[in-house]
């Protein structure tokens, strides 16, 4: 059996039992930052194709937050803990706020894509369906399904005795066959996960068509099925989503971890079910057959929507060779004054360089490693990974400084959700290559982004490093935006080495004089730098907090923030994603503003500034706001000590604060108003790459 997380089941259960009037609901407020995604998608000002892969990250935002978020609450719900307390009935409220919410959500998608779609077709790209087909389409589709769908295609026929037919967190075709002498037949065909789910046929007349393949597979269910002699055929489109919010207890941190979490991920396929998307024109008997057959309770999402569903595949919607169609690609720049082509090291011995992706080139970071892979000097290296690039030249890197005869430490995090299995391959080649693997703390993720060199200058060891926001991913660098510190400032980097120290022997609590560790002292230290800026708000002198988060959902830095707004801090947040914070509230939050940036990139980064009576304190982390960051995760903010990069810092989190084109407010009676004013259009993302663009020139 799969054992779940009951200790975060049992921390949100507390939660439920606080004042909710000071806080806004996490999962609503989640769902209200996907609707900011949904509003790039409905945006005509985005360009077409833009739009498109915008509908299909918010598709794969909302699986996630099915798999994840709704399934803890239904665990809440059917909990037997404090089931006279109301706390059951409370989360029920919630799962049917949530459905609700999602379903309006939906809706507004599948309008969303009909005006896209009917946008193409002013373009001259087409989507056509079965039915639409062409006489001169006919051979060019047939030869295809023969060739490339056919050979790929598991067709499942459905008994009521199987347990497992259905699987995984998939959409499938649903096929009832229909016959006059004996009963209804059942098959799900899945969609190839292989082959691109959009096929461009060939041109005609200058226009382009695109056909989904679960088009081109119904226009050959006779094929499929031409064992069976059925007199009718009937087929709709399903997705199931599963719970994929599962702890391993009890962790032996040996060679048999990798093999436990192995496990979790194939279980993980078979967990209950916690949503349902179907076809709306689906018929009664087949929903019914395929609710009985998953087990679907009245706490599961039921979900009605359009013809197609799984739309995150539309974040890989082609080119269709249409650049004016796309986004203007920017040639991501140079650090300024950092040579990529001399040798790295000895340029950051003299001075720290900040990196910015994706304005800046993430090669700055891979070729850091590259060269002290070979350089002679450098006797060992140390970072941790937490989500990696399917094919990563980190990883390359690594393996060719063990090859050349360096000492290789790697903290790999094998429970990075939805990343576990990349992390276990790339582990075993780690592992084959002689790296030294260790896998964390029990009972902590590893979250941190931080490495570590080290090297003999003039026979004396010296330390050089990196710390970073975002995760070391050649594919998210080029669309999240991420800080990155090339440093060696030998107090910082003596730090790093202790963070190390602590990732290998877990009992001895290191103690820190520059960063900021979680789990030991990320919340006290970032009171104490709250409670400086009350104190000097209340004594008169200079005072502001900037927050630049994903995430702000610990009730208790909500209450410090109130309490530094009520005392005459101005506080101003950036929070892309759930912020339980409701500003501009009376006697509560009136100096709070709160915004947030969705934009071409994902905004990624986390960054404290502290006004600190003029004297600014600037920090860039791997840690948001919430509980699992403070207490669960091993997590490192580091300050900014170097003037020059202190003020790239302050600049570009300034632009991001004036952005009055793609900024919303949140947490107020209009959700997600965008911010107008009569100042000069600000577009932060477009600003911030003229703003480095101007420094290099």
């Amino acid at each position: 059996m799969v054992r779940y997380s009951w200790s975060k089941t049992n921390f949100l259960l507390k939660q439920y039992k606080k004042v909710k009037n000071k806080y806004l609901n996490r999962e609503i407020s989640w769902l209200d930052f996907n609707a900011r995604v949904l509003q790039e998608a409905s945006d005509k000002k985005v360009p077409i194709i833009e739009r498109l892969r915008f509908l299909g990250i918010f598709s794969n935002n909302l699986d996630e937050f099915f798999q994840v978020r709704y399934a803890t609450v239904k665990r809440i719900a059917e909990s037997e803990v404090d089931k006279g307390n109301g706390i059951n009935k409370n989360a029920i409220n919630l799962l049917d706020q949530i459905t609700s919410k999602v379903i309006k959500l939906q809706t507004k998608s599948s309008k969303i894509l009909d005006s896209i779609q009917l946008s193409l077709k002013n373009e001259g790209i087409h989507f056509i369906n079965e039915n639409e087909v062409k006489q001169s389409q006919k051979e060019f589709l047939k030869d295809f399904f023969l060739r490339e769908i056919s050979p790929a295609l598991v067709t499942i026929i459905l008994s009521k005795r199987k347990k497992y037919d259905f699987t995984d967190n998939k959409a499938f075709l649903i096929t009832k066959m229909s016959f006059k002498k004996h009963e209804d037949i059942h098959a799900i065909v899945e969609i190839p996960k292989n082959i691109s789910r959009f096929v461009v046929l060939p041109k005609e007349s200058k226009k382009q068509y695109i056909m989904l393949i679960d088009d081109i597979i119904r226009y050959h269910l006779k094929i499929i099925f031409s064992y069976y002699n059925y007199d009718s055929i009937d087929t709709h489109m399903v997705k199931i989503t599963r719970d994929a919010e599962m702890d391993i207890d009890d962790i032996d941190m040996s060679k048999s971890y990798i093999k436990k979490i192995s496990e979790y991920v194939r279980k993980r396929k078979y967990s209950n079910p916690v949503r349902l998307v179907y076809d709306k024109d689906i018929s009664e008997s087949t929903l019914d057959f395929i609710i009985k057959k998953l087990k679907i309770t009245s706490n599961d999402s039921l979900i009605p929507g359009a013809r197609y569903h799984q739309r995150r595949d539309y974040m890989g919607f082609p080119d269709l060779s249409r650049d004016d169609l796309l986004y203007k690609k920017k040639k991501p720049l140079n650090i300024s004054k950092l040579n990529i082509e001399a040798n790295l090291l000895t340029q950051i011995s003299k001075k720290d360089f900040l990196m910015y992706t994706p304005y800046h080139s993430f090669s700055y970071l891979v070729a850091f490693l590259r060269q002290s892979a070979i350089d002679p000097n450098v006797k060992s290296i140390k970072i941790t990974l937490y989500r990696l690039s399917k094919n990563s030249n980190v990883i390359s890197s690594l393996i060719n400084a063990a090859k050349n005869g360096k000492k290789v430490l790697v903290q790999i995090e094998l429970q990075a959700r939805f990343d576990e299995e990349n992390n276990i391959r790339i582990a075993e080649m780690l592992k084959l290559a002689g790296v030294e693997l260790i896998f964390g703390v029990k009972g902590l993720k590893v979250h941190s982004k931080i490495c570590l060199i080290e090297r003999r200058d003039n026979n004396k060891k010296k330390f050089y490093g990196f710390i970073s926001t975002g995760n070391f991913n050649e594919s998210t660098a080029e669309v999240y935006t991420d800080y990155t510190l090339f440093t060696s400032d030998q107090g910082i980097l003596k730090d790093v080495s202790k963070v190390f120290e602590f990732l290998k022997v877990n009992y001895k609590i290191q103690k820190y004089k520059h960063l900021i560790v979680s789990p030991h002292y990320t919340s006290s230290l970032l009171f104490s730098l709250i409670d400086k800026e009350i104190d000097n708000a209340v004594n008169g002198k200079k005072s502001q907090i900037i927050l630049k988060l994903n995430s702000l959902t610990s009730h208790r830095f909500v209450d410090k923030l109130y309490e530094a707004s009520n005392s005459g801090v101005k506080i101003k947040l950036i929070v892309r994603g759930i912020c339980c914070l409701i500003p501009n509230i009376k006697n509560l939050s009136k100096n709070i503003e709160v915004i947030s940036i969705v934009d071409k990139y994902l905004e990624h980064p986390r960054v404290y500034i502290f006004e600190n009576g003029g004297n600014k304190k600037v920090y860039i982390s791997s840690a948001d706001l919430m509980t699992r960051n403070l207490d669960n995760r091993v997590e490192v903010a580091c300050p900014i000590y170097q003037e020059d990069l202190k003020k790239q810092i302050l600049d570009t989190i300034q632009i991001s604060l004036n952005d009055n084109v793609k900024s919303r407010l949140i947490n107020l009676n209009k959700q997600n108003e965008f911010v107008e004013n009569k100042n000069k259009k600000v577009r932060s993302q477009w600003d911030t790459y003229d703003y480095f663009y101007r420094i290099n020139t």
